[in-house]
């Protein structure tokens, strides 16, 4: 039985999501449909590259991720189908699998070759790219749906800038909760930190000069800083909504400081 999760721009006031969910079972019946978001800002494909990335290796070998952001109909759009560290990623040619992949390279890349009703004309998430998810969750191919290529979109994400004493990010994610996630990765911290103590400083002068293990190591609505499950520095409050409360943003800078003694 496949596996196949949905991460899409689609939210859950229209039809469009049903019709999704229906275009899929209707072609393999037996499949397990996992939502990871349907929540995603529309057509930000770094938003989406972020969720899945932080879902997918939670998910068994051979499971295929449908990414629908950006999939409208164009006149020269291309969809691809990727295999990436035993998984399945099929999307639009957006760049937003360049971002998945990161400097690594894909097992496997293929511009979808499948035959498209134009009963869904505007509609190619329900269609060609189904179609190629359930070809692969099924066990299929890639070869079988399309021809290898090597000039997909690429697209970048900001990085850190960073000296031996310091490093510049910026936020790149608000979660649910508040918590305001930054660029800061635990490996480039650990690398530059070199066992240093720090003052991490964002917006209206605020500091914090401690991480923490877990949320509740401070005390209700205290300011603290950790590596989350992401594995890049987090902001947070604890039971608190970090990024209202303290002003924080997407795209805001923060920086921290190592103190040399």
């Amino acid at each position: 039985m496949g596996v196949i999760t949905l991460t899409t721009d689609l939210g859950h006031r229209d039809f469009y999501q049903a019709a999704l969910k229906g275009s899929i079972i209707s072609q393999l019946p037996e499949v397990r449909l996992v939502d990871i978001s349907h929540n995603i800002p529309s057509f930000s494909i770094q938003h989406a590259a972020f969720v899945i990335n932080n879902a997918y290796p939670y998910f068994p070998k051979g499971t295929v991720h449908l990414i629908g952001i950006d999939t409208v109909f164009q006149e020269d759009a291309r969809f691809l189908a990727m295999s990436y560290k035993g998984q399945y990623f099929v999307g639009a040619d957006n760049g937003i699998l360049s971002i998945i992949t990161g400097e690594d390279q894909a097992d496997g890349l293929v511009e979808i070759d499948m035959m498209q009703d134009l009963r869904y004309l505007h509609f190619p998430l329900a269609d060609i790219l189904a179609k190629a998810a359930c070809h692969i969750a099924s066990g299929g191919k890639l070869d079988d749906i399309g021809a290898p290529i090597d000039n997909p979109v690429r697209k970048v994400t900001f990085q850190p800038i960073y000296t031996k004493d310091s490093i510049k990010g910026h936020v790149t994610f608000i979660d649910s909760f508040g918590n305001v996630i930054s660029n800061i990765s635990k490996e480039l911290f650990n690398q530059v930190q070199n066992g240093r103590d720090f003052i991490l400083r964002f917006k209206r002068n605020e500091t914090i000069n401690h991480l923490s293990w877990h949320y509740n190591e401070v005390a209700e609505g205290e300011k603290l800083c950790l590596f989350g499950i992401s594995n890049y520095l987090e902001i947070a409050i604890n039971k608190g909504h970090a990024s209202k409360l303290l002003g924080l943003y997407q795209d805001e800078t923060i920086l921290v400081e190592f103190i040399n003694t």
